[in-house]
């Protein structure tokens, strides 16, 4: 079994899901296409520190986030480390993060990511996305789950929006396929997002 912690994320998000949800008051579309078992590793696109959030509130399982060192250096360090993020350095291809995530993977959990590999601040829509998201769902035959995220994280926000794609595996793919297949497909949904009056 992973060596990753559970109880805090199981013990906190009954608590904090509901005024998550509350406060910001997002609009999710397609939730129920999240496999409720089996590996999987979410991904999308990155905006705001919350957007991890937006997913949590999204499915039942728990997911495990791939969060840079920076935050368990931090004053919310315990809190990331209760919930079961996985603490990646950045500054270094870091092979202990990429082992517990894929040992997540093979113990048929969750795992979540950023293949930005940053949150966006620039005025480009999608940032070139890095590897890691598929790399590990070839190795671990994992199902890829895109999501698009879309407007601002506001108090009973009007335009905040997280859609969920179709999930699909690597297969026979080569990694840059299947890396250009994600990026058009969180692209599209983040588009769809902006696109549909609700």
């Amino acid at each position: 079994m992973t060596k990753l912690s559970e109880w805090g994320y199981k013990g906190l998000k009954p608590i904090l899901g509901p005024i998550f949800k509350f406060y910001y008051k997002p609009k999710i579309y397609n939730k129920e296409v999240i496999p409720k078992e089996g590996p999987i590793i979410i991904v999308g696109n990155h905006k705001h520190m919350m957007d991890q959030c937006s997913v949590i509130v999204s499915t039942k399982r728990v997911v495990h986030y791939m969060a840079k060192k920076e935050y368990f250096d931090g004053k919310f360090a315990c809190f990331f480390k209760i919930t079961g993020c996985i603490r990646v350095d950045r500054s270094i291809h870091d092979e202990e993060a990429k082992s517990l995530a894929i040992e997540v993977l093979e113990n048929g959990g969750a795992i979540g990511l950023f293949p930005e590999g940053t949150r966006n601040k620039t005025k480009e829509f999608l940032l070139p996305f890095k590897f890691g998201a598929v790399s590990m769902a070839q190795k671990t035959g994992a199902t890829l789950v895109p999501f698009g995220v879309t407007g601002d994280y506001k108090f009973r926000s009007k335009n905040l929006k997280v859609r969920f794609g179709k999930p699909f595996k690597v297969g026979d793919m080569s990694l840059e396929e299947a890396n250009q297949k994600l990026y058009d497909e969180i692209g599209s949904l983040m588009k769809a997002n902006l696109e549909k009056v609700d």
